[in-house]
């Protein structure tokens, strides 16, 4: 039965790799809008991030325009979106498929720092919404309606939430999205900014919440990752067998939605084709040794969603209310 059982994985490995081998291979010659090099900026600390925030929003407005001259509107329209007053760009970088540290609320004045880790398919280009998908769903959406949550469950929190595209993300359909190469240049990134935090504010405890293939960053980075929480939501694992592997102090948090294709993924770790293909067990499952969170009925783009219960407890575990959360 056993035997049946790593077969079959196996066969539903072998044809995801099929899969995002096959797409690629005619985008992988297209080349992406141009946008000029990033500005040099001083180091993150908490007299420096007005100075990063104004060089920033001057630098997007900048790679709007050489967008529109390279006749990519769509781009340039979203890019004019980021560059407008009130939104706060710790780092951003238009070239490629991009970069983008954005911050809401005040990092030197806050109690509580939330990083969201997005997943795949993560651009400058989907930041805050794309194609069908509702503005929740993308990352710079889902970071502002946690921020609105965080606000409503206590109107005088003191806590920033920052969204966190500090690495290249995977794209589906690409070999990339079942293997940790990515992952392990998006952890050293994610090690090094929240290290960067405690420059601004020693003060502030740290959660991160961590959504898809970010997940796997999280866990990639965890036992270096000056955390009290770590939470991951929609999770093809975090490559390892339990908890205790990660090497973190953090409380360790897993929730997913019953509506989520993820469910579907095997959780397993194989040697296939040179590499390792999967990202081991699934943390949602009660052996593994997080605690687990109600993730409601939603799909995989959901959990960020206003009103939802995913949010509802992921912005309990933020704030360090963790004991308030529903379990699943």
């Amino acid at each position: 039965m056993r035997f049946g059982a790593a077969r079959l994985r196996r066969g539903l490995l072998a044809m995801l790799v099929t899969a995002a081998v096959a797409a690629p291979l005619s985008a992988a010659a297209r080349t992406g809008t141009p946008a000029p090099a990033p500005p040099h900026l001083p180091a993150v600390a908490a007299h420096t991030l007005d100075i990063r925030y104004a060089a920033n929003r001057n630098y997007i407005a900048e790679a709007a325009r050489v967008a529109e001259r390279y006749g990519d509107s769509g781009r340039a329209h979203r890019l004019e979106a980021m560059a407008v007053s009130g939104r706060h760009f710790l780092t951003f970088d238009g070239r490629g498929s991009g970069r983008a540290v954005e911050v809401l609320g005040s990092l030197a004045a806050a109690e509580r720092i939330v990083v969201v880790v997005p997943g795949s398919d993560t651009t400058i280009d989907t930041y805050d919404a794309h194609g069908s998908k509702p503005y929740s769903s993308a990352l710079g959406g889902g970071a502002s309606s946690l921020y609105g949550q965080l606000h409503r469950q206590d109107p005088n929190a003191h806590v920033a939430v920052v969204a966190w595209l500090g690495y290249d993300a995977p794209q589906i359909p690409s070999t990339d999205v079942l293997t940790t190469a990515r992952a392990e240049d998006g952890a050293r990134a994610l090690r090094g900014f929240v290290h960067a935090l405690q420059r601004v504010n020693r003060e502030a405890k740290v959660s991160v919440l961590c959504h898809s293939y970010g997940s796997v960053v999280c866990g990639r980075a965890a036992g270096g990752l000056a955390a009290t929480d770590i939470a991951v939501f929609g999770s093809p694992g975090l490559g390892v067998g339990r908890a205790a592997d990660l090497g973190t102090r953090a409380r360790v948090w897993a929730g997913r939605g019953a509506g989520d294709w993820i469910s579907d993924v095997p959780h397993v770790r194989l040697g296939l084709l040179g590499t390792t293909v999967g990202f081991g067990a699934d943390p949602a499952e009660a052996g593994f040794g997080a605690r687990t969170f109600a993730a409601g009925g939603g799909g995989h783009g959901d959990y960020l969603k206003p009103g939802s219960v995913a949010l509802r407890n992921l912005a309990l575990i933020a704030a360090g209310r963790g004991s308030e959360a529903s379990h699943g």
